[in-house]
Parts: C-alpha cells; structure tokens; sequence
C-alpha cells in the first residue's frame, strides 16, 4: 500500500483544485481515529475523509456514507467550534513529507479573522490530526502523546507544533535530478537496487522503488553496485518518469491493482507492471475514488470491531463463565448417578441393626441385592449407632436424587444458554451496519449481559428484516439478530409461510411468504441457500436446512430469543451462495 510522499503530493493536487475557496459545513467523527468534514464550494460539497489509523491512514474525497455516534467525542465538538464555516486557504505539503497542512481562515469568538491549521501527519502507528493555532500551539489533537508516550516528540494542547523528524541523507526526487539518486544508491552497501533505492530517496514508497528496480534490470534487482551501464540508464530513465509523474503531472493516473481473487493488492500515482500475470492492474477516475474503493471492505470491519469489541468481551466472558459451570454441574451429576449404593447401604445396615457393634468403622455384610449373595463392607461412621448409620444413608440418597433433577434441568438450562450466545455471536459475525450493531447491543443489555446508557431522545425504529425476491417472485425475508428473528417468525409471518432454519446450527430464521399459493421447488432451494448463508455455516458445504410450515413453529415458555421449536419438518442439504444472496436481494 503505497500512500508515499509522491502519492500525496499528487493527491493534494486534486484536493486543491476541487476545494479552492471552499468552507467548512459540517464536521463528524465516526469513530476514535476518524474525522468527516464537509467542505461547501462553488463546485458542490464535498467530503473530506481524513484517517489516523495505524493500518490505513490517509486523507481524500469519500462518497461512502459513514455512521456517526449519537453523542461525539470532544475532538470533534472542538474542531466544529473552531472550524466550522472557515473557508480553506491553502493545502500546503513540506517537500514529499507525509504531511499535509490545511490553512483555514477562521472567525473566532470575539469576531477576528485568525488562521488555524489543520496537521494531517500520515506516517503509521504515528499517524495524527492536529489542530495548530497561529502562534504554532497545538490546540488539540486526535490522539495526544504525553510525556512518557515520546520524550521527544510529545503533542499535548499547548506544546508548540513540530514536524516529525526527517531521517538525515535522503534525497528529495523534487529536489535533487534522478542521476543523483542512481548514483547516491550505487554507492551505498551491497544491496539490490530497490533496497537501496528506498534507502538513499525521500518520499518514495517500496512499490514504486520496485518498479523502477523492476524496469530498469528486467525484472532481475541486480544489486546496486553492480549495474552496468544500460541499467543505469534505465534507472534514470524511469525515475525521471517517476519524477515526472509528481512534478508535472505527465505519465500520472490512479492505478489499482487487484489479486486473482478480485482483491485490492496495490495502488499507485502511476502504473504498476511488476507483478506480471499475478495481477490484474486498473485506471481509476480520481485518486480519493481509488482509496475509497482500496480501501472499503477493510475500513468496514476495522469499524465495526471497533464499536463491538464490548459485546465481544460480554459474549466471551458469558461463554467461558457458563462452559465452567456446565462442567461442574456434570461433574456433581455424576457423582449422584451412584446413589443407588447409598440405598442398599441403608438397607443393609438397617437389616443388620442387632449384628453392627457401635464404634466400628465398617461392616461386613452379606449384599441380599445381588444375585451371587456376595460380601461387601459397608463404611460406617464410628461415633453414630447402626439406626444413626441407616439414616445417614438414606438422607444422603434422597439429597442425590433430588440433585440429579436439579442439576439435569440447571444443565439444560445452561446448555441452552450456551447456544443463544452462540447465535448473538453468529448474529455479530454478520453485522454490516452501526445501527444492527446497537440492536444486538439492546438485546444484550434486554437480557441482563450488558449494561447501556439509555438516551433520552427517541430511539429509531427497528430495523426490518433482509428481504430477498425469489426467481419464482416469491418474497424471502431474512432476519438479523435474536430479537427480530421472533418477531419475524411469530408476529410478521403467516401460518402457510414457510419457515425454514439450519439443523443444529446457529443462523437466522428464514421466512418465504407463501401468499396462500404452492412455493416452488425452487424457491424453497434458494430460500434454503439463504438460510444457510445467514448462518454459523456460511463457510461450508451440503448444510442441513430444516423447513416446515409457519404454523408448525412455537416458542417455548421463558426460552431466550430467537430459540423456537417445531415438527413435521423436512431437511434439504444446501452449499451457501453469497453471489445468489447478492443476487436475490431487494
């Protein structure tokens, strides 16, 4: 991934061209390391991403509708009260630094114009958003360093701004001529080109070190020192195209590279020819268009286990805590499975009240319960008399039999739990939005797992269940978690509807509305595809899906959730389709 100096320094360009006099209109953060301004301008409004994270930082246009928390965090509400309606004055980048610094001009409470900053530092697990007044004070930042964070380099509301350090011996491609970067790497220490390439220039990531390494020895990396002379000409060649690239504009177009999966593998400020046949290269529109899209699947997930990881620790925590109980209890169940030895004690000893002496230990005693008339030596409790001894037996007997049934209905219990928080994690496996994320999270705290603060403002509606459309025109409704699957199955479907639901599996209640009509064959195959795509199967093959009339379905008194049972059902076996469930859905 290949986000270099020479990337942004490409990109600030077309952020500069499309946010020329424009003001800021609104400003969001979606999440810790993540900020949304809006940006108003003759052209339109505009998006500005803006990424801190150690895994994807970056800054460009976005047209991904991104969810924000109800109440935001105070970075936020301080950037909306020191930016908003600013009016952008420039986009300025030091040399090919990763930093970019936005220049607004802003009205502050007592009326003057004052300019304020905004440090874009796109450098790793380093990654910042700065805010700098114009006295080079930091007014806050998205993630502050303190004292025993960096020594040398901490970034606390009112320490004065610097740069990050720049590494001393590199040479900047706009600054110094591409004969001097061959000749910087040629005399350095025995490395292949692209090593020593990414060693001697500033600015230039990796990739694009490859590719003229790549170019310039056909594809051998000949090591640095020991170019000849042709190769050396190539290198120079294809680094002035590089510099080119950056300065000018000429070879430039965002270019994407995806894997044989159809994955995003690379992109760059120019084409990319290293990877041969391994690697299907593609122009896109515009560089902010390429990082959305590079970027789009990953950032979703990194966001949603960000917002979930307290349901994960909820749900870990109720699933370790319940496996130990079960375990125990199966444990002490066993042990009252040998209560019928108590009893025959008793009896034994009751029987031979007159021959047990009191004081003895044991007691050798003809077993009348067994075929063979056999001898066993029945323990005693030397400071109690035989009667003592018997009853002791006996009350010892009945507290075992009444364990076992205790502990037989505490186990069923616990099992069942066991299995309604596998299916709150099944559930979580396949939320795509925050809003589903806060209906599982409702759930949770419904049933006593986790605490929430209740807001006062009104809560939205639920959400509906995922609906499909059948090849045959039929409607297939899906639900999303717990709590919906029941309503869905009880409430929303019809006694001739068929319900369908994976044998034994953790997964969503599935609904075909019959319409008083015969559902096809076919429609009941995809509905069980679906079924089992929306399930803890979803990565697997010949999946049991059970399906039966709506009127066949009943919820037991006091079950969890989305926990039903049902008869006359039948079973088709299916392999999971996400290309028919992107297909099929409305």
């Amino acid at each position: 991934m290949a986000l270099d100096g020479a990337f942004l320094s490409c990109l600030r360009e077309e952020l500069t061209a499309a946010l020329k006099e424009a003001r800021v209109d609104k400003i969001h953060q979606p999440s810790r390391e993540e900020l949304v301004i809006s940006m108003r301008s003759r052209n339109g409004t505009n998006k500005l991403y803006i990424s801190a994270r150690a895994n994807s930082p970056r800054v460009h246009f976005t047209n991904i509708a991104l969810e924000t928390p109800a109440s935001p965090p105070m970075f936020c509400m301080m950037l909306r009260k020191r930016l908003t309606g600013g009016r952008l004055v420039a986009i300025r980048q030091p040399g090919l630094e990763r930093i970019l610094f936005f220049d607004f001009d802003c009205v502050n409470e007592l009326g003057d114009i004052v300019r304020l900053m905004l440090a874009v530092e796109i450098m790793g697990r380093h990654s910042n958003i700065i805010l700098i007044n114009a006295d080079g004070k930091i007014l806050d930042a998205i993630k502050r360093i303190d004292f025993e964070m960096s020594s040398v380099r901490p970034v606390l509301p009112g320490l004065a701004y610097m740069q990050p350090p720049i590494k001393a011996g590199k040479l900047d491609l706009t600054v110094f001529q591409p004969p001097d970067l061959i000749k910087a790497a040629m005399t350095g220490k025995d490395k292949p080109l692209s090593q020593a390439l990414l060693n001697v220039s500033h600015g230039l990531s990796p990739l694009i070190c490859r590719e003229v390494s790549h170019l310039a020895t056909r594809g051998r990396d000949t090591n640095a020192y020991s170019l000849t002379e042709d190769e050396k000409q190539r290198a120079v060649f294809y680094l002035s195209r590089v510099m080119a690239a950056v300065k000018t504009g000429e070879n430039r177009c965002p270019y994407i590279l995806f894997n044989p999966q159809n994955e995003p593998l690379e992109y760059s400020f120019m084409p990319i020819t290293q990877y041969g046949l391994n690697a299907v290269g593609r122009e896109i529109d515009c560089f902010s268009l390429l990082l959305d899209e590079f970027y789009r699947q990953k950032d979703a997930a990194i966001r949603l286990k960000q917002h979930s990881h307290d349901i994960l620790r909820v749900l870990s925590n109720a699933s370790d805590r319940i496996a130990r109980k079960l375990e125990n209890q199966k444990r002490e169940l066993a042990q009252a499975g040998d209560r019928e030895q108590l009893r025959i004690y008793g009896d034994l000893i009751h029987g031979n009240i007159g021959a047990i002496q009191k004081g003895a230990e044991s007691a050798e005693l003809i077993n009348y319960f067994d075929p063979e008339c056999a001898t066993v030596r029945v323990p005693l409790d030397p400071s109690m008399s035989a009667a003592q001894n018997a009853q002791k037996c006996f009350k010892e007997y009945r507290k075992a039999q009444t364990a076992e049934r205790i502990l037989a209905e505490q186990i069923e219990r616990g099992e069942q739990e066991l299995r309604y928080i596998d299916s709150v994690f099944d559930a979580l496996s396949r939320v795509s939005t925050l809003r589903e994320l806060g209906e599982l999270r409702e759930e949770l705290a419904t049933g006593g797992y986790l605490r929430i603060q209740r807001s006062r403002k009104k809560l939205p509606a639920p959400l509906g269940p995922h609906e499909f459309v059948s090849d045959d025109g039929f409607t297939i409704l899906v639900g999303r978690n717990n709590v919906q699957n029941d309503r869905l199955t009880l409430k929303t479907a019809k006694g001739s509807d068929i319900w369908l639901h994976t044998k034994n599996i953790s997964g969503s209640h599935v609904i075909v509305q019959a319409n008083g009509q015969m559902v096809p064959d076919q429609t009941l195959e995809q509905a069980a595809i679906l079924a089992a795509f929306h399930s803890k199967a979803a990565d697997s093959r010949q999946v049991p899906v059970d399906y039966t009339e709506v009127r066949n379905v009943k919820k037991p008194a006091g079950a969890p959730p989305g926990m039903v049972i049902y008869e006359k059902n039948r079973t088709a076996y299916v392999t999971p389709d996400a290309t028919l469930a992107e297909r099929l859905k409305k």
